[in-house]
């Protein structure tokens, strides 16, 4: 069996530098390595760099962590999901959204998830692993050189918990930040998380001040652990403490993801508990209207979401509503990997 190949993407500069002193190479060829890597280039492409160099390169190494396995685009909202495939072969997703002619990447931090949130196709067969942050990093690489546009600003809500995986995110984070890689401002990073409070707080002491959203989605404690179990080990009061600790060190607003499921989570009850969550702070609500998941329940009502936004109205609470995007190309998290899994083993 032949020796799998490293991928350069993956090296730090320093690891990068080794390989070309072992190459005979200066060691300014790293950095024009690094440079064509970042756009997604293959080695033969990468012209500046002599061809026997070249040619080495792609005998011992693979450019990224990730290879380009399919991608649906969603003509009418400028949303593409893109299915990319680790080493070792597993199926990743991320979501490519353009606005204004800019490039948000929704970036996957896990293969799979262990967070068991009942609307969500990522924890479908649960975590596989973690992602390396040069798994990430790729996910921003292929979807620029896809959609041919720079990634202007990345999203950390792919399939994953990231806090679940905070190293990783962290070492991702501070690299993509670099003027001298893709030069990403931290203004233009947000997090997801279901709560994790030791991992908010680490970020907090870190000082990873990205915009940083917590996926509530209920602010009943008893409906809220039916939507998701993270609930019973950090309760939603715990979690929006860490939050509100993070938003004082940070100056940061605090984003609240709220999924609204028709006849669970949209009563006046609830709304009434999410003012009382959020009286005096600043704290604002993301709406996003359910997308289905196989097995869970039917999509909302087209009234479902704008019935319950006007409830958060008529409560004076501070909110966007999100309208579906994808849903024809099943964008949401964990769905389109899963029909392209399924309808590959039927295929067998």
């Amino acid at each position: 069996m032949a020796e799998e190949r490293k991928a350069l993407v993956s090296l730090s500069d320093e690891e990068l530098i080794a390989v070309i002193a072992e190459l005979g190479q200066s060691p300014f060829r790293a950095k024009q390595i690094r440079q064509w890597l970042l756009k997604g280039a293959l080695f033969s492409e990468m012209t500046n760099l002599p061809k026997d160099l070249r040619e080495v390169l792609a005998e011992k190494y693979t450019e990224l962590s990730l290879s380009r396995e399919y991608e649906m685009r969603e003509e009418d909202t400028d949303t593409t999901k893109f299915l990319m495939r680790t080493a070792d072969d597993i199926i990743i997703e991320s979501v490519g959204l353009i606005y204004d002619g800019k490039l948000t990447v929704c970036v996957s931090t896990q293969a799979g998830c262990a967070m068991g949130c009942s609307f969500c196709s990522s924890t479908v067969g649960g975590l596989i692993r973690n992602l390396t942050s040069s798994e990430m990093l790729s996910q921003l690489i292929l979807a620029s050189r896809i959609t041919g546009l720079a990634v202007s600003n990345i999203v950390l809500m792919g399939s994953g918990e990231p806090l679940n995986n905070y190293e990783n995110v962290k070492e991702f984070l501070l690299y993509i930040m670099r003027k001298d890689t893709l030069n990403i401002g931290i203004r233009h990073i947000t997090l997801s998380t279901c709560g994790i409070v030791p991992g908010i707080d680490r970020m907090r002491e870190d000082a990873l001040f990205v915009n940083l959203s917590l996926s509530l989605h209920c602010a009943v404690g008893d409906i809220r652990v039916q939507l998701m179990p993270v609930e019973k080990k950090y309760h939603l009061e715990d979690a929006f403490s860490a939050c509100m600790r993070f938003r004082q060190a940070s100056g940061r607003r605090i984003t609240l993801e709220y999924c609204v499921v028709e006849g669970l989570n949209d009563t006046e009850q609830c709304a009434r508990a999410l003012k009382d969550l959020m009286r005096g702070t600043d704290s604002e609500v993301n709406l996003i209207d359910y997308n289905k998941k196989e097995g869970y329940r039917a999509l909302n009502s087209r009234t479902a979401a704008d019935r319950f936004s006007a409830m958060l109205t008529k409560y004076g609470i501070d909110h966007t509503l999100r309208r579906r995007l994808g849903s024809s190309i099943n964008a949401a998290c964990g769905q389109l990997k899963s029909t392209y899994v399924k309808d590959r083993q039927d295929l067998k």
